[in-house]
């Protein structure tokens, strides 16, 4: 059989060019599979839902199950670290929060580095912090809260949701900036720290909105200011501290990366979509991954500025 040496080549350069257009026709079919989301609290909670709510949308959008698995434990680090420990295929997904800038400085024996080991993908909404307080308090601003704590320092119980959680942090970073002592009381969430607020068993808690209008609205608790996005007027320095995002194992392909950017992206720009995280008192953040990276490592610093000046530790 004679040897031709044209077709040889051409059967040599379409098996080279195959393994370049399988991977390219592999990312094109992302996913392929089921996906999970992996939420570091409990189903139920705020980042349960919002991780549900976009797991819905990328389904419908891309054609593909994606599964939230609650990993709870550690305040979320449990979580965190299945999820660094996955493959980066865009197969594993976290969707990360604020215990995930706070524990960088609240935990000293964490097996990963978070700015390092993930790749940020998008960020989703921003869910501010309501201060409230028992009716039986004497205050009805911000500054007089400030100078009722200063002339009675010890005396006001602030309640949150657990040690290191959103709520906590926000009122240790007031406590921080207005230079008050208010003892903390931490709870198992946000529920039980409601019901002892209107007890008045503690006198402040910082709450996000869901399950708490109606009770201002009747008046058995009163709010004072709301920390959101564009800064409320009567705590013009009293940053947000609510942010969600989405969040994949470091070296995850940038096409995959890109691709949810752009899903979550429209999610949230989606009118549907943003009256249901509008019920969760969030608000949209859009951005690129290196936007949201980049507010991780803002959020990362801020906050062990924070964990240190507090003097917090681990439960």
């Amino acid at each position: 059989m004679p040897f031709h040496r044209r077709k040889f080549l051409q059967l040599a350069a379409a098996g080279l060019a195959a393994p370049a257009f399988a991977r390219a026709a592999l990312a094109e079919a992302y996913p392929a599979r089921p996906v999970r989301i992996v939420a570091g609290f409990a189903a139920g909670g705020g980042v349960d839902i919002t991780a549900r709510l976009i797991g819905q949308w990328l389904n419908e959008r891309l054609g593909q199950s994606f599964v939230v698995e609650n990993r709870t434990g550690a305040g979320g680090n449990i979580g965190t670290e299945a999820v660094v420990g996955a493959a980066p295929d865009g197969y594993t997904l976290l969707l990360a929060t604020v215990p995930n800038a706070v524990n960088a400085a609240l935990y000293g024996n964490l097996k990963f580095n978070f700015i390092r080991d993930i790749a940020p993908v998008a960020g989703i909404i921003r869910v501010p912090m309501i201060i409230l307080l028992h009716p039986s308090m004497p205050v009805k601003t911000v500054p007089e809260l400030i100078a009722y704590a200063k002339a009675n320092p010890g005396k006001v119980n602030m309640a949150s949701a657990g040690n290191g959680s959103a709520p906590h942090m926000a009122g240790e970073l007031f406590k921080m900036m207005a230079g008050i002592n208010m003892v903390h009381v931490p709870y198992r969430g946000q529920g039980p720290a409601l019901t002892d607020l209107l007890g008045g068993e503690v006198q402040v808690l910082f709450a996000t909105a869901p399950g708490t209008t109606d009770y201002i609205a009747s008046g058995k608790l009163r709010a004072l200011a709301v920390t959101t996005a564009a800064r409320a007027e009567v705590v013009p320095d009293l940053p947000p501290v609510g942010d969600f995002g989405m969040c994949a194992p470091a070296k995850t392909p940038a096409d995959i990366i890109g691709k949810l950017n752009r899903e979550i992206n429209a999610a949230i720009a989606d009118p549907g979509m943003k009256t249901r995280f509008a019920a969760l008192g969030g608000e949209p953040l859009p951005g690129t991954p290196a936007a949201f990276g980049r507010l991780i490592a803002d959020e990362t610093e801020k906050w062990a500025k924070v964990v240190k000046a507090a003097g917090l530790k681990p439960d």
